[in-house]
């Protein structure tokens, strides 16, 4: 695919050209969110540096500072997350709409297997007069309860 050509979810049907697309993606977004750490901890230097604004509390400048820069590191976290968004996705389209259908395939092939050499048994009831053994084993001091009773 050149770089002229853009992206559609039809070439984010194939694994191949998914992995391809999270390759770029991810060499774009990589020294995009080097470069802003790096210069988020470079301002967020320069601004400990400068001298207090007259009026300012004692710490005030260095909470100015941090305050300031603090967007900058949330930038390149909120792109450091995209990558991770990325590969979250072709995790979950690959176990959605890959995966998914073979294993109920499989599912379903067991159930007909497990049906064919399957036979329907009846259920055998005992002697009416037989008493379960819990009963037996605490005697008649049950007799005279109900359920619900």
């Amino acid at each position: 695919m050149s770089s002229a050509d853009k992206w559609t979810p039809d070439h984010l049907m194939d694994p191949q050209t998914r992995a391809i697309h999270l390759e770029q993606r991810r060499a774009q977004l990589l020294p995009i969110v080097d470069d802003l750490r790096r210069l988020a901890r470079e301002m967020e230097a320069e601004l400990k540096e400068m001298e207090s604004i007259e009026g300012d509390l004692p710490g005030q400048a260095a909470f100015r500072a941090w305050r300031v820069g603090k967007p900058l590191f949330k930038a390149a976290d909120d792109i450091d997350q995209a990558i991770v968004d990325l590969v979250s996705f072709n995790a979950r389209y690959q176990k959605a709409y890959e995966e998914l259908p073979v294993r109920r395939d499989e599912k379903r092939q067991r159930k007909e297997l497990a049906k064919a050499g399957q036979q329907p048994e009846a259920i055998e009831s005992g002697p009416a007069d037989t008493v379960p053994a819990k009963k037996q084993e605490f005697g008649d001091v049950f007799d005279g309860l109900r359920k619900g009773a």
